[in-house]
């Protein structure tokens, strides 16, 4: 059964702060926020950006952003809209917390940990992401095993898989050292494993929020 269309931004709003899971992240994000406006020059500056990863690097292909310097007015605007979009994205991955704080839709005969992977490829949302995913793996390592020149493709796959991508950059960064080609392996099990826990967020928000599960099929 599908939730009602007019039900389902107070559906979204509920599971962004009935559970502590998704009231903690919350939380955490409005510290980041904090420090950000306190200490601009700090390593901790990206807090905020990271927390609300992957859809507050999506601002990197919009024509705004923290980086637009145009001066005045341009700077407010911006600024303005970046952090209403930090904001969105806050609500959103707190609304995916929330939804995964709640019981798996399940049928009795299916094991918890296949109910819980299922989310990420049974409904459009997840199914869209994980594509994005598997295109920006897909021209990294084309980029590393085709390309004579792979310059900076690995930055694809980071922001798409975000924010666990940049523990798969620093467990891999020692492999590529001792082998590149086992750098590249550890990397791209890191960003699947990454993108992987994302794309059973989304499944899971949309699952929550749109009926459980969307377009199946």
């Amino acid at each position: 059964m599908s939730t009602s269309p007019r039900r389902r931004p107070r559906q979204f709003l509920a599971l962004t702060t009935d559970t502590l899971p998704a009231r903690a992240y919350l939380g955490l994000v409005a510290v980041g926020v904090l420090v950000l406006f306190l200490a601009p020059g700090s390593p901790y500056a990206m807090a905020s950006a990271l927390l609300t990863a992957p859809l507050s690097f999506l601002p990197v292909f919009l024509p705004f952003g923290a980086a637009t310097t145009e001066g005045g007015a341009a700077d407010i605007v911006a600024a303005a809209l970046y952090g209403g979009w930090l904001l969105l994205c806050a609500l959103v991955n707190a609304a995916a917390f929330g939804a995964l704080a709640r019981r798996p839709d399940r049928t009795p005969s299916a094991r918890p940990g296949r109910a819980l992977l299922t989310a990420a490829v049974d409904n459009w949302p997840a199914r869209l992401y994980v594509a994005v995913v598997a295109a920006a793996l897909g021209t990294f390592l084309y980029a590393v095993l085709l390309s004579p020149d792979p310059g900076f493709a690995g930055i694809w796959p980071i922001l798409a898989a975000a924010p666990l991508s940049f523990l798969a950059v620093a467990v891999s960064a020692p492999a590529e050292y001792a082998l590149p080609w086992l750098g590249t392996l550890v990397f791209t099990a890191g960003v699947v494993l990454a993108g992987l826990v994302n794309a059973v967020l989304i499944g899971r928000l949309a699952r929550k929020v749109g009926g459980s599960p969307l377009s199946r099929g």
